[in-house]
């Protein structure tokens, strides 16, 4: 009987290595369709969330020291097809100093918005045509990996054609670090302007200053 225990316990560590590595293999996060892969069912998976050895993120995704684990890598990890935009974006530039209580990312619009219900952290997506998504897109350290991000001169026309969506304040912070940014590049925010259809906003609020 012993052994027969001790037996069980070997296998329940076996297995919770095997998730950890696993996990690691993913970025931190696992489907439970990749647990399978492992040998477990549903009942086993819920014994370790209920022992709290693995947590649930959201439903049919699983981590371990989840809360604990940095955002960005939690973001970049779920959300490898998206792009940050907005706040977050203006954020990552510097163009804004505090965090935002949540991710701004816009993602293809056909993309399920029951990927979004996360409980940490929390995640804002901007629906966008595939055409316009993949507009202006570049690459920063993000994490332990990369992620997508719009550039600063794409970024400023977003802002400029939902300023609604903003603080004004955010608003005024963002463009006046954008004017004072020696990288920014005009005549590539001029594009972007008329792709974007905000050239008119852009020499409004802006133009005098470039």
């Amino acid at each position: 009987m012993s052994e027969e225990k001790l037996s069980r316990k070997e296998k329940r560590r076996q297995q919770i290595e095997e998730m950890r590595a696993l996990m690691e293999e993913n970025g931190g996060v696992v489907k439970t369709s990749q647990l399978y892969t492992l040998g477990m069912d549903y009942r086993r998976i819920q014994s370790f969330v209920d022992s709290e050895v693995i947590e649930r993120v959201k439903n049919g995704y699983y981590a371990m020291n989840y809360k604990k684990k940095n955002e960005q890598e939690i973001i970049a990890t779920m959300f490898p097809d998206g792009v940050l935009c907005m706040e977050s974006a203006l954020y990552c530039y510097h163009y804004l100093k505090d965090k935002p209580y949540k991710w701004t990312i816009a993602v293809d619009k056909n993309t399920s918005k029951s990927r979004f219900k996360l409980e940490y952290p929390l995640v804002q997506p901007y629906y966008t045509e595939p055409d316009v998504l993949a507009l202006g897109v570049a690459k920063i350290p993000f994490g332990n990996g990369e992620m997508s991000i719009y550039t600063k001169e794409r970024l400023i026309c977003d802002v400029l054609k939902y300023e609604d969506r903003l603080e004004k304040d955010d608003l005024q912070k963002a463009l006046r670090a954008f004017i004072m940014d020696k990288e920014k590049d005009v005549a590539k925010l001029l594009a972007f302007a008329k792709a974007r259809k905000v050239l008119s906003k852009v020499r409004n609020q802006i133009g005098v200053w470039l």
